[in-house]
């Protein structure tokens, strides 16, 4: 499916959640050969969309119990995870409850994008097939992924996409499918009627360091397809006269308005 070019522009808002903070302590992992051993911080972001008052959650997160725990936790890849303020607490300052997502719409399954997931098992879950086979599937720890963060999904409605995917059916939510940082990665175009298009990175790239330099995290599960994806972002991004929101990039998010402020 290539993407669509018209939209009803039925999308109202969309807030920046801070989905809290990973410190690595070697940046290298992300660019390798460059940066060896110096610990890096990583913004973790998620977003809210409100489109014909029904609320639609683009990533969960990091899981918002370890906002209770002095330092946060190591939790995977070497990767220490900070919460410093709850989803919950910024869905309460929107004036929503996690009850009224309604709808969750998934990057990938690490464990900074699927930490939440606990409080949305009453929502439809739109996620890659390939992410969701690989999640529930007996390799799940060679892709760094966390069962018991995600597993009660299990009892909730997922619907599986297979590459591009118009969630509303007009444009104005596009799924991208961008693979390679996961064998199931995507990104996200969301329609603004006076802010305009924005693409929601997910992991395609880090930071602008390495969306510029195409630079594959020895993390990734394909870097050919990594790089190929990064490709595919820059050109959506050119086509469209988007802005490329790059869900890790510190210096970036500090620019970024967070909720309750919303850009429509």
């Amino acid at each position: 499916m290539s993407v669509s070019t018209t939209s009803s522009r039925t999308v109202e808002r969309l807030y920046v959640l801070d989905a809290g903070i990973a410190v690595a302590p070697d940046r290298s992992v992300y660019t390798p050969g460059k940066w060896q051993g110096e610990q890096v911080m990583l913004t973790c972001n998620a977003y809210l969309i409100r489109r014909a008052g029904q609320w639609t959650l683009w990533d969960t997160g990091i899981d918002d119990a370890i906002g209770r725990e002095s330092g946060g936790r190591v939790i995977a890849h070497n990767i220490r995870g900070i919460v410093v303020r709850t989803i919950a607490c910024q869905l309460a300052d929107i004036g929503i409850t996690p009850a009224d997502v309604s709808r969750v719409i998934l990057s990938h399954a690490h464990f900074d994008h699927v930490g939440n997931a606990r409080l949305f098992t009453h929502a439809t879950w739109h996620m890659q097939r390939r992410e969701h086979e690989a999640m529930f599937g007996p390799d799940y720890a060679q892709h760094g992924y966390m069962p018991p963060l995600y597993a009660d999904l299990a009892r909730a409605q997922v619907e599986l996409m297979d590459g591009d995917h118009d969630i509303f059916g007009d444009g104005s939510v596009q799924v991208i499918s961008t693979p390679g940082h996961t064998l199931g990665h995507c990104s996200l175009l969301v329609r603004l009627p006076k802010s305009g298009p924005v693409l929601l990175s997910g992991d395609v790239a880090h930071d602008s360091y390495n969306m510029v330099h195409r630079c594959v995290p020895t993390m990734n599960a394909d870097a050919e397809a990594s790089r190929q994806s990064m490709a595919r972002i820059a050109a959506i991004v050119h086509a469209e006269e988007a802005q490329l929101w790059l869900n890790h990039d510190t210096v970036q998010s500090a620019t970024i308005s967070h909720a309750p402020a919303y850009f429509d």
